[in-house]
């Protein structure tokens, strides 16, 4: 790969360029025909390098669904890589996909699972996320923070594709709210705004939750110096704005929601100041 990039810069013009990746593509063809499998993961890292340049690289998308479904953690690694960048939603190889991605976010390794997670949040269509729903939402309820919020946020991917599973969602929200681990947090946060979005029943089952959402932003308004989450002197920035972002949505067109998140609404305001605003 290092050999490919420093040939692409050091080509003086375009069609020089063209000439070396249409040389560099007749190879990997020729390697992927040959099924050469110690070889596999380097042609597709080669082959994304070609189509993040802008080149055709499709011819690659049967490779990666063969590493997704290696044994080896780095082919593994490649092969989602490669599903994620050169897969979109409307290709047929799909079908074929869904049941390494099952089998992958059921690996006893949670690296493995989460990389399922990533790579289904990236390309899931309508019927990946109804076929997949019940999967992501047994990793939601798991105790390994670092699948709950990759699962949350591929939740998140399906209720775009599929309204209808809101109400399958919905009762993992209550677990979500009441972690601790600030990673979590933001991604239940944006689960219950995208939620309270595509369904109005959710919208008015979340407003109960206002009261809950001002003690956590007050928490974080009010709280000293935090070294883990402390961006620019300001208590984890993008939690509160996601928050805030939800209590807008819980807000609009309730007069009880309103008048709960006015004073804590009026604190932000007050203490954020211009020079130690992260923007700044």
């Amino acid at each position: 790969l290092r050999d490919l990039i420093r040939a692409i810069r050091s080509a003086k013009t375009a069609a020089e360029e063209r000439e070396i990746v249409q040389k560099e593509c007749a190879d990997i063809r020729a390697s992927f025909r040959a099924e050469e499998r110690d070889y596999s993961a380097r042609g597709v890292a080669k082959l994304l390098y070609i189509h993040m340049l802008g080149y055709p690289a499709h011819f690659g998308q049967l490779e990666c669904l063969k590493l997704v479904s290696s044994p080896r953690f780095n082919d593994k690694r490649m092969g989602h890589l490669g599903t994620m960048l050169l897969l979109d939603e409307g290709k047929e190889l799909h079908m074929m996909v869904t049941n390494s991605l099952k089998q992958d976010m059921n690996h006893k390794v949670p690296y493995v699972a989460a990389m399922a997670l990533c790579t289904l949040g990236a390309i899931a269509s309508r019927d990946m996320a109804r076929d997949l729903a019940n999967e992501v939402e047994k990793l939601i309820k798991t105790n390994n923070a670092y699948l709950k919020k990759k699962a949350t946020l591929c939740a998140i991917r399906f209720m775009r594709k599929e309204p209808s599973l809101v109400e399958n969602f919905l009762p993992t929200t209550r677990s979500l709210m009441s972690e601790r681990h600030h990673g979590i947090l933001i991604t239940g946060v944006n689960m219950i705004e995208e939620m309270c979005v595509q369904d109005h029943d959710a919208l008015v089952h979340f407003r109960r939750i206002v009261p809950t959402l001002v003690r956590l932003l007050k928490s974080l308004v009010s709280s000293g110096f935090s070294g883990e989450h402390d961006v620019g002197g300001v208590t984890d920035p993008f939690l509160q704005c996601r928050i805030l972002r939800l209590l807008r949505v819980l807000g609009k067109g309730d007069v009880e929601a309103s008048e709960a998140m006015n004073d804590i609404l009026a604190e932000v305001a007050t203490n954020t100041s211009n020079t130690s605003n992260v923007g700044n």
